[in-house]
C-alpha cells in the first residue's frame, strides 16, 4: 500500500468573479513538510502536507488580495475553496460515510473515488495489503468534506457557510493507514482529538443513569404529551414490573408558537402544575429514578419568539442572525447564560437530564452570520457547561453527526448514531441497521453511541432488541400505553433494570466493511465484554437485509479486538456449540429478514461458563471464575438459566451451596441448570472427573 499524495490543485469561488482554478507553481519543503505553492493575481496560497508515522495531514493557508477602500472580491458562500487531490495509489474499494441529511451519515459502497457522494465526512479505503482512512476536518472557521467529481480525483471542499472572507489558515484533512481499518480510524481520531483539544471517549465518564433501561415518549404521543399520559405510562410500567428507571419527555412539552419558544416553562395546558409535582409523584410511587426533557439546539426548531417572555428574560444571552432568527448566543459565556437559566429552572422541577436535538442545524441557524465551526464549538461549550452544572453531565446529543459537532464538543459522552427508529416505515429496520453499523466505525472513537429507541411490541422487536444488546450504548423503548411487552426487554437487562452493556460500539466485521450487505451476504456486527477472570468474550450478531436467503461464514477472527486462539462458539438461537480456532470459519445460512447471534467465549479445558442463556449477552453476568483440579466455580450477578460447557464427566453441580445435580439438563457437552428463583448473586460450582 502506497498511501500518499501525487498532486494537488486548488479551486476557489469568489462572490463576484465566480470560480478560479489555481495550479501549483512549485513544491518545496519546510520543517519536514511538503509545501504546494500557489500564486495568482487574485492572491496566494500554500497547501502543506505533513507525514508523521502513519498519519498524513493537510493544511491550507490562503489570502486574497484586498484593496483598502475599493470594491473587493472575496470568497463565496457556496464551496468557496476546494482541493483536488490525486493519490499515489487509488484504493480498490471505498465506503463513503456521507451526510444524507444535515445531521446523519449513511454508507455508500463503490470502487471509484470519483463516485464518492457529496458531503462525505469519513472515507474508508481498502487496499490489497491494508486499509486507509480519510477524515476531512472541521477547523476553527472552515470545515471540509470529500466528494468525487472526476475519475481518480478526490475533491475536498471547504466552507465556513459565511461569505466575504478573504483569508484563512485551517487544517483540512487527516489520512491514516493500517493493517486493518479499525486501527487506521483510531489513529486518525487520536490525532484529531489532540489537534482540537478535546477528550477521546476513554477520557469521558459514562453517566450512571444510562446504565439503566429507559422509556421515551416520542413514538407514544409525538407532540400530544400531557401530565396525565406520562403518569399513566409510568403506572403501566410499574404494574407490569418493567424495570425502566428513567423517562424522557420528548417534543410537545414546550411552550411554542409557530415553531418558536416563547417561555422557558412547560406548556401550561399540558402540564398545569409544571413538572415538580408530577416528577415527585412518579418517583415516589414507581421505580423511575430520573426524568429528562427534550429540546432543540436553538431552544426550539425556529429558535426563540421575538418579544416573548423568554426573549425578554434572556435578551442578554440571545443572538439575532442575518435572517432574523433569535437564538442562543454563539459565544460560550453568553450562550451559557441561556442554558444555565433554563436548566436551573428545570432542575428545580425535578428534571435530571436533557436530550438536545437538531445540533447539526447549526449551519442553517448561523449561515451568513458566523463561521459555522466556530458557532458550533462555542454553542457546545455553553450547552455542556450548563448540562454539567445542573444535570450532572447527563446529556444525549442528537441530530449532531456533522463533523463540526463531532469535533466541536468539549466533553459530553453520548451521541445519537442514526436517523430515527420509524415504526411504520416499510424498510425501517434495514436502514436503521445500515446507519448504526457503519456510523459506529468512526463515531465510536469519541462517543458512547445511542442507537435510538424501539418498540417492544413491533414486528421487528426481536431484531431491534438484539441490535440494542450489542450496541454498547443506552437502551430505551417507546411503546404506546398498554403495549409494552416485558418479554422483549428481559434478554437486555438485569432485574434491577441495569443493561448488559458491552464495551464499545458494535461494528461491522472486516469482511462486511466494503460490501453492501443490502445486496449480498450479511451485516455482521461484533462487540466484546468481560466474562470473568479479567478475560473478554465476544458476540457476532448477523442480519440478512437482502431480498432473499443468504449464506455466509462466521469466525472468531471477525472480532478484531478479541484476544485468544481457541474458542467456544455458541449459537444463541439454535442452541448449538462448537469449538473453533481463531482463523477457522463455519458456514451459516439466514432466510430473508433473518438474524443470528453467536457468542464467542475463550476456551477453557475443564469447564467453560456461558453465563445466563436467558440474556442475549449471556456471559455478561459472569463476575468471577475460579478453577481447581476437577472443580470450577463462577459467580453470576443474578439468577437465571445458567449454562456451561464441559467435555468431562459432570459429577456434581451446586447452586449457592445447594446440590442441583438432579436438575441438570444437557445436550452434548452443553449443560443448563435453572437458577431463576435465586435472589441476588449466584455461586455456580461444577465438579468434574476425566471421561
Amino acid at each position: 500500500m502506497n498511501l500518499g499524495i501525487k498532486n494537488i490543485n486548488l479551486r476557489i469561488r469568489c462572490q463576484k468573479s465566480g470560480e478560479h482554478v489555481w495550479q501549483h507553481t512549485g513544491i518545496s519543503e519546510r520543517d519536514g513538510e511538503q509545501i504546494y505553492l500557489f500564486e495568482e493575481e487574485k492572491g496566494k496560497a500554500e497547501v502543506s502536507i505533513g507525514k508523521k508515522g502513519k498519519v498524513i495531514s493537510g493544511c491550507l493557508s490562503l489570502e486574497l488580495v484586498n484593496q483598502p477602500f475599493r470594491e473587493n472580491d472575496n470568497l463565496d458562500l457556496h464551496e468557496p475553496v476546494a482541493l483536488e487531490i490525486e493519490l499515489e495509489q487509488n484504493p480498490r474499494a471505498v465506503t463513503a460515510m456521507y451526510l444524507h441529511r444535515d445531521w446523519w451519515t449513511r454508507p455508500e459502497f463503490t470502487d471509484d473515488i470519483g463516485k464518492i457522494p457529496d458531503r462525505t465526512q469519513s472515507l474508508f479505503m481498502e487496499y490489497e495489503d491494508g486499509a486507509g482512512y480519510l477524515l476531512p476536518l472541521s477547523g476553527n472557521k472552515y470545515k471540509a468534506y470529500a466528494k468525487g467529481e472526476k475519475n481518480g480525483i478526490l475533491t475536498l471542499t471547504m466552507t465556513a457557510y459565511m461569505p466575504g472572507i478573504n483569508r484563512l489558515c485551517e487544517p483540512v484533512f487527516l489520512m491514516t493507514e493500517g493493517q486493518e481499518l479499525y486501527s487506521a480510524i483510531n489513529c486518525a481520531f487520536h490525532e484529531a482529538a489532540k489537534l482540537k483539544g478535546i477528550p477521546e471517549k476513554a477520557q469521558k465518564p459514562y453517566p450512571e443513569m444510562f446504565e439503566y433501561l429507559g422509556w421515551r415518549s416520542w413514538d407514544v404521543f409525538y407532540t400530544d404529551i400531557t401530565e396525565a399520559k406520562v403518569k399513566e405510562k409510568a403506572k403501566e410500567l410499574k404494574e407490569k414490573n418493567v424495570p425502566a428507571r428513567w423517562m424522557l419527555m420528548d417534543d410537545g412539552w414546550l411552550s411554542v408558537h409557530d415553531q418558536r419558544l416563547y417561555s422557558l416553562a412547560p406548556e401550561i395546558e399540558k402540564f398545569p402544575r409544571g413538572f415538580s409535582e408530577m416528577t415527585s409523584d412518579i418517583k415516589s410511587s414507581t421505580d423511575i429514578k430520573w426524568f429528562g426533557v427534550w429540546h432543540a439546539f436553538g431552544g426550539y426548531w425556529g429558535g426563540i419568539e421575538p418579544g416573548s417572555p423568554a426573549a425578554q428574560e434572556e435578551k442578554e444571552n440571545l443572538f439575532v442572525t442575518a435572517n432574523g432568527k433569535l437564538l442562543p448566543y454563539p459565544e460560550a459565556q453568553r450562550g451559557y447564560g441561556f442554558f444555565r437559566d433554563w436548566y436551573e429552572r428545570l432542575r428545580r422541577d425535578g428534571i435530571d437530564f436533557v436530550k438536545v436535538d437538531g445540533q447539526s442545524a447549526i449551519k442553517n441557524y448561523y449561515e451568513n452570520s458566523k463561521p459555522v465551526p466556530e458557532a458550533a464549538a462555542q454553542t457546545h461549550m455553553a450547552l455542556e457547561g450548563a448540562a454539567a452544572a445542573y444535570m450532572g453531565g447527563r446529556l444525549i446529543n442528537c441530530m449532531g453527526m456533522a463533523m463540526e459537532n463531532i469535533l466541536g464538543r468539549q466533553g459530553s459522552a453520548i451521541s445519537r448514531n442514526s436517523d430515527d427508529f420509524v415504526p411504520d416505515q416499510a424498510d425501517g429496520f434495514r436502514e436503521h441497521l445500515l446507519q448504526n453499523a457503519y456510523n459506529a466505525l468512526y463515531h465510536d472513537e469519541l462517543y458512547y453511541l445511542d442507537w435510538d429507541m424501539f418498540w417492544t411490541s413491533h414486528k421487528d422487536a426481536g431484531k431491534h432488541g438484539l441490535l440494542r444488546a450489542v450496541s454498547g450504548g443506552p437502551v430505551y423503548f417507546s411503546d404506546r400505553i398498554g403495549e409494552t411487552d416485558r418479554k422483549a426487554i428481559e434478554p437486555l437487562v438485569y432485574r434491577d433494570g441495569r443493561i448488559l452493556r458491552m464495551d464499545r460500539g458494535a461494528k461491522p466485521s472486516p469482511d462486511c466493511i466494503f460490501k453492501d450487505p443490502g445486496r449480498e451476504g450479511f451485516c455482521k456486527l461484533t462487540n466484546v465484554a468481560g466474562c470473568g477472570e479479567g478475560r473478554k468474550a465476544g458476540v457476532i450478531a448477523a442480519f440478512n437485509i437482502t431480498p432473499c436467503r443468504q449464506k455466509g461464514t462466521i469466525s472468531p477472527a471477525d472480532i478484531y479486538d478479541l484476544e485468544g486462539e481457541r474458542f467456544l462458539v455458541y449459537d444463541y438461537f439454535q442452541g448449538d456449540a462448537i469449538i473453533m480456532d481463531r482463523a477457522q470459519k463455519t458456514e451459516i445460512s439466514l432466510e430473508k429478514d433473518g438474524a443470528a447471534c453467536h457468542l464467542i467465549l475463550p476456551y477453557q479445558e475443564d469447564v467453560i461458563f456461558c453465563g445466563l442463556l436467558d440474556k442475549y449477552i449471556s456471559f455478561h453476568p459472569i463476575m468471577e471464575v475460579k478453577f481447581e483440579t476437577h472443580m470450577a466455580m463462577a459467580i453470576l450477578k443474578q439468577g437465571g438459566k445458567a449454562a456451561f460447557y464441559s467435555e468431562k464427566i459432570i459429577e456434581k453441580v451446586f447452586v449457592n451451596g445447594k446440590d442441583k445435580t438432579a436438575d441438570l439438563e444437557g445436550t452434548g457437552y452443553m449443560y443448563q441448570v435453572d437458577c431463576m428463583q435465586e435472589m441476588g448473586s449466584v455461586v455456580l460450582m461444577v465438579q468434574t472427573k476425566d471421561a
